[in-house]
């Protein structure tokens, strides 16, 4: 009898090489599995009944939100597709359980556009009035950052991962490699954003050119997506901001703005990088500024003599 592990770990170097998924999806991948592992202990993975999935799910439920315990359903189902696609197992055992179960829809947080325009304006006030060249440096990192996100609502990982030449500032584009490895190419649209770019990189070349990145730390190396959140809390807390803000939260606000600026729906999902226009359509559910308006303006109600 084989180690669970054993089992895992090869479907794991298959997914590495083979469907070539990224590091961020292999290590959830990787957490998921050793969960199951660890659940069915010494037992052989291969003749995992659909009892035992039952059970493992029911637990997850009971530890879990809805959202996370569909990831990691997923990741299971997956590794007992590959069982079954090497021939390691005659029947897959998921064939004979239905897993259904209500996901409750969270709505995206957005920041409201004063917000983000008080908390730009902190971020470039530190870059003009620091007290040291290191403040106003890092200031000028921080601002093309939080321009970059909201200019044209990339992930964070898609922008931590940006290497120098995705970046041309001359087209005004940038070419994100997303989920999936899936690569789209963004406009951005607004001048002074092309500028703070432009800046920064005539600031931070030398450090770009040691790690090949286009958003680095001072010591040379890749920003990371820590780091990026430490700041926003930083400059929350600066400007006096009385609301948590997250990276993600930039790319709501950059769809749902668009959305009530009547932009086709296809093309936010376009931008986004979305693989389904189902994913994009959750942002329907909160342009409700332009709601208002159209009930305002449209209801036949406001036409009424009473």
């Amino acid at each position: 009898m084989t180690n669970p592990q054993t089992h895992i770990n090869h479907y794991l170097g298959y997914c590495q090489s083979q469907k070539r998924l990224d590091a961020k999806t292999l290590r959830a991948y990787r957490i998921d599995l050793a969960q199951f592992s660890r659940h069915i202990d010494s037992a052989d993975i291969l003749k995992t009944t659909p009892d035992v999935l039952e059970h493992f799910i029911a637990n997850l439920h009971q530890s879990y939100k809805p959202k996370t315990v569909k990831r990691k359903i997923a990741s299971l189902k997956a590794l007992f597709h590959y069982f079954e696609y090497r021939e390691l197992i005659e029947r897959n055992p998921f064939n004979k359980i239905q897993v259904k179960f209500r996901e409750p829809v969270l709505l995206p947080k957005t920041i409201p556009l004063h917000t983000v325009e008080v908390f730009l304006s902190a971020i470039y006030k530190q870059a003009s009035d620091g007290k040291t060249k290191y403040q106003k440096r890092n200031a000028l990192r921080d601002a093309a950052v939080i321009e970059l996100l909201f200019a044209t609502g990339i992930r964070i990982s898609e922008l931590c991962s940006l290497k120098i030449n995705d970046v041309n500032l001359y087209d005004r584009t940038i070419l994100i490699y997303g989920k999936g490895s899936k690569e789209r190419r963004v406009q951005i649209g607004n001048s002074d954003v092309v500028r703070t770019l432009e800046q920064y990189k005539c600031d931070f070349t030398a450090q770009m050119q040691c790690c090949g990145h286009f958003f680095v730390n001072q010591n040379g190396k890749a920003l990371s997506d820590q780091s990026v959140r430490r700041m926003i809390n930083k400059y929350t807390a600066l400007a006096s901001i009385d609301l948590h803000i997250t990276p993600h939260m930039f790319r709501h606000t950059f769809a749902t703005c668009l959305l009530e600026a009547d932009v086709d729906i296809r093309y936010i999902q376009e931008m986004l990088g979305h693989s389904s226009i189902n994913i994009t359509e959750i942002y329907t559910h909160v342009a409700m500024s332009k709601q208002r308006d159209i009930l305002t303006a449209k209801h036949p109600r406001k036409d009424f003599h009473i």
